[in-house]
């Protein structure tokens, strides 16, 4: 199985609630702090909720 990594890239400084909660459940919480995920339907959803703040790679 494939993994991802999600970096965040843009504060959450004034962003709603829910994408809040949303980077907290990916392990993140300010700029350049990343985190490698499992590549499941789950996290992609929670990565389009919040694609404007972090950028995802695949990793092998």
């Amino acid at each position: 199985m494939s993994k991802l990594k999600v970096t965040q890239v843009r504060s959450i400084i004034d962003r709603p609630k829910k994408q809040k909660l949303v980077i907290e459940s990916l392990g993140l919480g300010r700029p350049n702090y990343f985190n490698i995920l499992p590549d499941n339907a789950a996290i992609r959803g929670m990565i389009n909720k919040v694609s404007h703040l972090v950028n995802v790679e695949e990793v092998k």
